[in-house]
C-alpha cells in the first residue's frame, strides 16, 4: 500500500465530522490539488472518550460513500506501541509507530558498535545534494547518535513486524468489531504491503538535527522498516491549537535540509521512494505553511501533515454560533475546564503555553454572546477578541465533552449544518489552501 504524495491527518474526537473534513479535501481537489484524508485517533484519545478504533473506520467509510469520494483515504492507528496496537489491527491501514519513550535509552553496546562499523559512509565528510556545506561527522558522533536513537529504531522494528505478521495472517488479530460487537466492514487493500508505516519521534525533548536524521534513517533501513513517513521533532514550539513559536528562518533551513537528507537516504539506503516528512501538531501552524509550500517543490517532495484537536474546537465554535442550548453547552464546558485546569493540562504540559492571567472567569464567559465566544476561540489572529490561552485550554478539554455523553452528541447532531460548515471552512481555508495553493 502506497501513501499518496500529499496527505492530511484529520482527527475527529467524536466521529461526527468525517463528511465535513472530507468536503475540505473535495474543495481542494477543485483547486487542482489532490490531498487524501487520513483519519487519526490515538489510543489515549479512545481511552479518554471511551470509543473504539472501529468507530473511526465506520465514520470514514460512511463519509466516503456519502460524498462519492473516489480518491485514496486511510485510517491511522495514531501513536501506538506494542502494548496498544492490537485493538487497531482490524481497523487501520496506517500505523504511527511511536517510539519517543525509547529515545535516549541505550541500545546494547555491541549493537551500537555493529551499526557504526556497518556505516563508514556516515563518518567524515558527508556531502548531501542540496545542502551547501557538507556534514562533518566524527565516529564518536555517530556512536553518540546511535546510542541515543538505536533502541528506539529497534522498538519501531518490533512494532512493524508485529503488525506485518498480523496483517499477513501469521498472528491471530483481535476479533473485529468494537465493544458494542459491531461487525467490521471490509476495507479495500492495495497490492503489496497492506499497510503504511510512519515512525514518530516528535514527542521528545530535543529536536533531531539533519545529521542525526541521516543516521536515524540508516538505522531504520537496517531494521527493515519500509517507512513511508517520518515525524521528527523540529526546533521551536508546536503547541496544540495555536501558531508556531520559534525562529522561522531556522525552521526553513532545517525543513529544507531534512528534505535533502530524505532524498539522499532514499538512494543510499533503499528506503521507499515516497518517503516524506510528517509534521505533527501541524494544525494551526499558519506561519509555517508558506515555508513548507515553497520548499517541497525543490525536492519534488510529498508531505503528511497531522492535525490534532482543531476539529473538536470547530465543533465548539459551531455550537456557540448556534446559540441557545448549544451556546450554553460551550459555556458550561469552559467553566468545567477552568475548574480542572491542572488535571487537563498536565498530560499536555510540553505542548501548551497557557497564560492563566489571560483566562476569563467562568462568570464572564457565562455572560458572553455567541460572537464573543467564537471571537475568543476561532484562530483568527487579526481578531482583537482572539484568546490563545482560552483556545489552548479548551483544546485539551475534550474529555469533558465526552463525559456529557448524549447531551453533547445530540447537540452536534441537531446543529450539524453550522458545526460542519465551520469544520470544513477551517480545514480548507486555514489549512489546505495555504499549504498547497497559497
Amino acid at each position: 500500500m502506497i501513501l499518496e504524495k500529499f496527505s492530511i491527518g484529520v482527527g475527529d474526537r467524536f466521529a461526527h465530522q468525517a463528511k465535513a473534513q472530507l468536503r475540505a479535501c473535495q474543495l481542494l481537489a477543485r483547486d487542482g490539488v489532490q490531498v487524501v484524508p487520513v483519519w487519526n485517533k490515538s489510543n489515549r484519545e479512545h481511552t479518554f472518550i471511551g470509543s473504539e478504533p472501529s468507530s473511526v473506520l465506520a465514520a470514514a467509510k460512511e463519509a466516503v460513500a456519502a460524498l462519492g469520494w473516489t480518491k485514496g483515504w486511510h485510517v491511522d492507528a495514531d501513536h501506538i506501541g506494542l502494548k496498544t496496537v492490537d485493538r487497531f489491527l482490524p481497523h487501520s491501514d496506517f500505523f504511527t509507530l511511536d517510539v519517543a519513550d525509547f529515545i535516549g535509552k541505550p541500545a546494547a553496546p555491541e549493537a551500537v558498535r555493529a551499526f557504526v562499523d556497518k556505516h563508514p559512509e556516515l563518518t567524515g565528510t558527508v556531502t548531501i545534494a542540496g545542502i551547501e556545506r557538507p556534514f562533518a561527522i566524527s565516529r564518536a558522533e555517530v556512536e553518540r547518535v546511535a546510542g541515543k536513537f538505536l533502541l528506539a529504531v529497534q522498538e519501531a522494528g518490533k512494532i512493524y513486524r508485529h503488525i506485518a505478521a498480523a496483517k499477513e495472517g501469521r498472528l491471530q488479530p483481535p476479533k473485529a468489531g468494537g465493544a458494542n460487537g459491531a461487525t467490521e466492514v471490509a476495507r479495500p487493500q492495495a497490492a503489496g504491503t497492506n499497510f503504511i508505516a510512519e515512525v514518530s519521534m516528535d514527542e521528545t525533548d530535543s529536536p533531531q538535527t539533519p545529521p542525526e536524521l541521516l543516521i536515524i534513517l540508516a538505522a531504520i533501513a537496517d531494521e527493515g522498516i519500509p517507512a513511508q513517513t517520518i515525524a521528527p521533532k523540529f526546533t521551536g514550539r508546536f503547541n496544540k491549537g495555536v501558531d508556531y513559536v520559534g525562529d522561522l528562518k531556522q525552521f526553513e533551513q532545517e525543513f529544507h535540509d531534512d528534505l535533502a537528507v530524505f532524498a539522499h537516504a532514499i538512494k543510499a539506503y533503499g528506503l521507499p521512494a515516497n518517503l516524506k516528512l510528517s509534521v505533527h501538531s501541524g494544525s494551526d501552524k499558519f506561519s509555517l505553511y508558506p515555508i513548507i509550500r515553497r520548499t517541497l517543490p525543490k525536492f519534488g517532495a510529498g508531505l503528511h501533515l497531522k492535525t490534532a484537536g482543531t476539529t473538536w474546537l470547530e465543533e465548539l465554535i459551531g455550537l456557540a454560533e448556534a446559540g441557545g442550548e448549544a451556546l450554553a453547552m460551550a459555556q458550561e464546558l469552559y467553566g468545567e475546564a477552568l475548574a480542572h485546569v491542572d488535571e487537563l493540562c498536565g498530560p499536555y504540559a510540553t505542548v501548551i503555553d497557557i497564560d492563566r492571567a489571560r483566562l476569563p472567569t467562568e462568570e464572564a464567559v457565562m455572560g458572553w454572546t455567541s460572537t464573543q465566544y467564537t471571537d475568543a476561540l476561532r484562530h483568527d489572529q487579526k481578531n482583537p477578541g482572539f484568546n490563545a490561552s482560552f483556545r489552548q485550554l479548551l483544546h485539551v478539554a475534550f474529555k469533558l465533552a465526552a463525559k456529557k455523553g448524549r447531551r453533547y452528541l445530540d447537540l452536534l447532531e441537531a446543529n450539524e449544518e453550522v458545526v460542519g460548515r465551520n469544520v470544513t471552512e477551517n480545514l480548507y481555508q486555514r489549512h489546505l489552501r495555504p499549504l498547497f495553493v497559497g
